[in-house]
């Protein structure tokens, strides 16, 4: 059980079980939060261990100055995993969220407690270039840009003054994940499996391939039907796989 009100407020388990022998944690996509996870974590926390991160600017911390360098993200993660109590894990990131999972992985080999595994969804190998630039349109082009990539539910999408009390979380993001530059050599021990959509716009299966490079552990690609959000449309399959991820750091 988390007792710290630091850890509390960035980590989030929403089915407690904490004899579980092995951890998930989830970390969202640009402008998510961890209340997307609340699914996975109805699917697993019965088995293990499921921590979503809420990432500061968000929901009820919405106060809060978000984020929105990449790099000091990772660092203000890594913080709070190492104050929970010791057990093999595994990252789960989505988009975003996937290059987060890498960095705060790369942060806790460091002191010798990185993850057994970390799968990265929807998102190109982290030292690929895209000329993306959505954090600095307006308020209408991020907005329509969230809308483009369908990842938030279509009731808040439809909300116009929900959206826009979202904006600068989700702008926080876009900036954090657009300006995030990462050495060719950084490279993590743990093992890296990807995970694709084969029409997925922002990432091209030969973009997500190039995560390979970045592990010194098994690398596994896999490609699924659909776009950037295939992790809901194809949300058993994906879950599957993480699961087969959780039985292996046993």
């Amino acid at each position: 059980m988390i007792v710290d009100e630091t850890a509390a407020r960035w980590a989030r388990i929403y089915h407690p079980n904490p004899t579980a022998p092995v951890r998930l944690v989830c970390f969202p996509h640009a402008g998510g939060s961890a209340s997307y996870y609340h699914p996975l974590s109805a699917r697993f926390g019965p088995s293990w261990d499921v921590v979503a991160l809420q990432y500061p600017g968000r929901q009820d911390r919405r106060l809060e100055p978000c984020v929105d360098d990449l790099e000091r993200l990772a660092d203000l993660v890594a913080d709070v995993l190492r104050g929970l109590p010791a057990k093999p894990t595994v990252f789960f990131g989505h988009s975003m969220g996937a290059a987060l999972a890498f960095e705060t992985a790369v942060r806790l080999e460091r002191d010798g407690a990185g993850p057994r595994e970390v799968v990265a969804s929807g998102r190109r190998g982290p030292n690929t270039r895209a000329d993306e630039q959505v954090h600095l349109l307006d308020d209408r082009g991020v907005l329509a840009e969230v809308r483009a990539l369908s990842g938030t539910d279509s009731a808040l999408l439809d909300d116009e003054e929900l959206m826009r009390m979202a904006l600068p979380a989700i702008r926080a993001d876009y900036t954090a994940i657009e300006t995030y530059r990462c050495p060719p050599d950084r490279r993590i021990a743990a093992d890296l499996t990807v995970l694709t959509g084969d029409a997925d716009p922002k990432t091209t299966v030969e973009e997500a391939a190039a995560w390979e490079p970045h592990t010194t552990g098994a690398f596994q690609l896999e490609v699924f039907p659909g776009g950037h959000f295939f992790i809901a449309t194809q949300a058993r399959a994906v879950g599957d796989r993480i699961e087969r991820a959780l039985k292996a750091a046993l």
